[in-house]
């Protein structure tokens, strides 16, 4: 009987429940280890923090729009809630039959076109920001094949490698599923980065969170964005192109190091991506004939 009573008071109390678990979620966002930035975390609400003067941007402007949005909802929940209890069957028992109000629609259509205006203006800053920059110290080019990278450095000597996805078997502890590839981006830090895009075969798209960057991948055609980051760190993202049956097995991971670092990098990576003698394979081919 107890427990019968114990269970009717928390069914009528639902909605509490739904308040509670909502404020520990929050709490859960609010408190987890700030470590996740580069990567996606269980639990995770909101987007990855920003690492880039672009993704600062993005997320300040997804603010705005959180404020607008919100105000908006509130307003209309209001006015829903006025017009149930002002023109119910009880309170008005004889409806109006107006049919057109001039300052009603004049108001329904100078407000919205107002919010947008207020939408637009940064909107289209932001677009203008991330398109592309104009001092860039170094370029990266960025090929999409199908299922992974081709990453290219043309002001190092051409270095050139290909970044596949690391097998789940293979995983050494502490690396993360879906996530880790043989050959890691290597960028410096406090560097403004032109990243070119291009696809080889069909549509791709090159998408880390953290960095702000989303570009397409076309075959035939030389996309271009930018991203500046400004702390060290390994950063994730995927193809978010739907291309192929292995779409989902051709993860991004980008390392910023210093400057420093960097440079001692590009010197051993000028040994281990080293091109192979090219006509090896052809000779091979024609001697089995």
């Amino acid at each position: 009987m107890h427990m019968a009573m114990v269970e009717a008071l928390w069914a009528r109390r639902w909605p509490a429940r739904i308040v509670a678990s909502g404020l520990f979620l929050l709490l859960l966002g609010l408190c987890a280890d700030p470590a996740f930035a580069a990567e996606p975390h269980p639990w995770q609400m909101g987007m990855q923090p920003p690492a880039t003067p672009v993704s600062d941007r993005i997320h300040a402007l997804h603010n705005l729009l959180l404020v607008i949005i919100t105000l908006i909802s509130l307003f209309v929940l209001a006015l829903l809630c006025y017009v149930m209890w002002r023109y119910n069957e009880k309170r008005n028992p004889t409806p109006s039959r107006t049919t057109h109000n001039t300052m009603v629609e004049v108001l329904w259509t100078v407000i919205p076109v107002v919010i947008l205006v207020i939408i637009a203006i940064p909107s289209f800053g932001l677009l203008y920001y991330m398109d592309k920059t104009q001092e860039a110290d170094m370029t990266i080019k960025v090929t999409g094949r199908q299922w992974y990278w081709t990453y290219e450095y043309p002001d190092h000597d051409n270095i050139t490698f290909d970044s596949t996805m690391v097998p789940q078997e293979d995983l050494q502890p502490g690396q993360r599923r879906l996530l880790e590839v043989d050959n890691q981006l290597v960028v410096p830090v406090n560097t403004n980065i032109r990243v070119l895009v291009a696809g080889s075969d069909v549509m791709h798209s090159w998408f880390v969170p953290s960095l702000g960057v989303q570009m397409y991948a076309v075959i035939g055609r030389l996309n271009e964005t930018w991203m500046n980051i400004e702390k060290e760190g390994t950063y994730y993202g995927q193809c978010n192109q739907i291309c192929g049956v292995n779409h989902a097995f051709m993860p991004i991971s980008v390392r910023a190091v210093s400057k420093e670092e960097f440079a001692r990098w590009v010197e051993e990576a000028k040994t281990k991506f080293a091109k192979k003698d090219e006509t090896a394979p052809i000779r091979v081919a024609n001697a089995a004939k």
